[in-house]
């Protein structure tokens, strides 16, 4: 009789191909259903409404900025473009228009955004908080 242990001198092994597989579909299935998304540029048409005009018009101050960045007001040409120029000729205007004048901000479509802050920060210097922005109606003439 053979009393002797058979002792066994292989190890388990592990089988690393079936999960290489499975880590490879999971990888495809995310890279397939992630977005991609552009937040570097904005398609914007500006501007157009569709508001009726009033039937009484108060006293009002029209402040016009260019597509370059000039500024008028009342159809009169600014030397400058510093806010504090814009101020000190938005409080002469408003000394000639009467009490309480709005501010009519009539700005290019392709001026500057921050030259139109430069009117809305002009406008809180000189004390004058009625604002309103002039638009034209949309080249169809359709209502939206």
């Amino acid at each position: 009789m053979n009393f002797h242990r058979h002792r066994r001198s292989e190890e388990p092994e592990i089988n690393l191909i079936p999960f290489i597989d499975v880590l490879l579909v999971v990888l495809i299935f995310l890279m397939l259903s992630t977005t991609y998304s552009r937040y570097s540029e904005l398609q914007i048409n500006l501007p157009t409404a569709n508001a009726g005009r009033l039937a009484e018009r108060p006293a009002e101050i029209l402040v016009s900025v260019a597509a370059d960045g000039r500024y008028s007001i009342n159809r009169t040409p600014l030397d400058g473009r510093s806010i504090e120029l814009l101020a000190a000729a938005l409080t002469s205007a408003a000394g000639a228009a009467g009490d309480a004048p709005v501010v009519i901000v009539s700005a290019d479509a392709m001026a500057a955004h921050q030259s139109v802050i430069n009117v809305l920060d002009a406008a809180r210097r000189a004390n004058l908080p009625r604002l309103t922005f002039a638009t034209q109606l949309p080249a169809d003439g359709a209502a939206r």
